[in-house]
């Protein structure tokens, strides 16, 4: 596996990236009856309400990618954030950002 805090870095680059896009796709929409019709305005609506909600699971995944860093930076990445115990491989090739591991995840 390459070095998983480059990794981090960089997604976390993309995801910042992706949420200003979204952030400017979710702004409040002008909407003028004289020139829209009404499923034009309910469209425009949809559309920001689905950005609206993209941009928070973005602003989600990044403070849990800064989490994931932080734990990087202070020799504890890789490490269950419950109960201290190594996060399987496999599990953190999955989602290198998750702080628990399986069994705390079920439990």
């Amino acid at each position: 596996m390459s070095n998983p805090q480059q990794v981090l870095e960089t997604r976390l680059a993309g995801l910042r990236e992706e949420l200003t896009r979204t952030t400017a796709a979710a702004a409040t929409v002008e909407l003028d009856q004289t020139t829209q019709g009404r499923l034009s305005r309910m469209d425009a609506m949809q559309q920001q309400a689905i950005a609206a909600s993209l941009a928070e699971r973005l602003r989600t995944e990044i403070r849990k990618t800064e989490a994931a860093l932080d734990r990087a930076a202070a020799g504890t990445y890789g490490d269950c954030c419950r109960c201290g115990e190594k996060i399987a491989a496999a599990r953190l090739a999955a989602d290198l950002a998750t702080p628990f591991c399986s069994s705390c995840v079920s439990a």
